[in-house]
């Protein structure tokens, strides 16, 4: 798109489901044509010494996980412009902060859970926007509720914790059932029906 600059959205892909909220919440709110976007994995391995094959099936499942997450993005829009990143890394987001500083990524879309890395970066850090030099949006499910009839839609809600990230809720808009309209009681249906009798009023005289 002309007079428009490319921007570079990465989404962290993540076996969870609100990493695919996510990205759905991404895709429809926040992606423009001509956006680029990075499906970025990062796995770790338990110890240093992990052997050649098991670091190859990390990496497969990872791929495999994000090829997942591409296909979301082909089902919602055909010409998405999207690259996948698979690599070994830490756990508490220095990996990811490092290649989202290399990709001078425009924003960084998270889908936050209890073990998610956000929350091991802002105790460690106590600006962690400063460390990815970009947006940090975290996509967060509302709790379960009784089954309704629902319509989803994101709102922005207020957090009431210390961290310099934005946080969205992707809540449900409760559509109440509505009733049949009321037929308004016709009293006359033909103004014709009407007479009207005009009767001359009569005055008392006063002596």
């Amino acid at each position: 798109m002309k007079g428009m600059d490319v921007r570079k959205i990465v989404v962290v892909v993540e076996d969870v489901e609100a990493a695919r909220t996510a990205l759905k919440w991404a895709l429809h709110n926040l992606l423009r044509s001509g956006d680029f976007l990075t499906l970025l994995h990062v796995f770790s391995s338990s110890s240093n010494s992990s052997s050649m094959e098991k670091l190859r099936l990390l990496r497969l499942n990872g791929f495999q996980l994000a090829l997942s997450f591409k296909d979301i993005c082909n089902n919602s829009f055909f010409n998405t412009n999207v690259e996948i990143i698979v690599t070994k890394g830490d756990q508490e987001g220095g990996t990811i902060a490092a290649l989202v500083r290399e990709m001078g990524a425009f924003a960084l879309v998270v889908g936050l859970h209890h073990q998610s890395f956000l929350y091991k970066l802002a105790m460690a850090h106590s600006n962690i926007t400063s460390k990815f030099n970009c947006k940090v949006l975290a996509i967060k499910e509302p709790a379960a509720r009784p089954a309704r009839r629902t319509r989803a839609m994101p709102l922005p809600v207020d957090s009431s914790t210390s961290m310099d990230f934005s946080q969205i809720e992707i809540a449900t808009l409760e559509v109440p059932d509505t009733p049949p309209p009321k037929v308004p009681y016709t009293i006359c249906p033909n103004p014709y029906a009407v007479i009207w009798k005009w009767r001359k009023s009569r005055r008392k005289r006063t002596s």
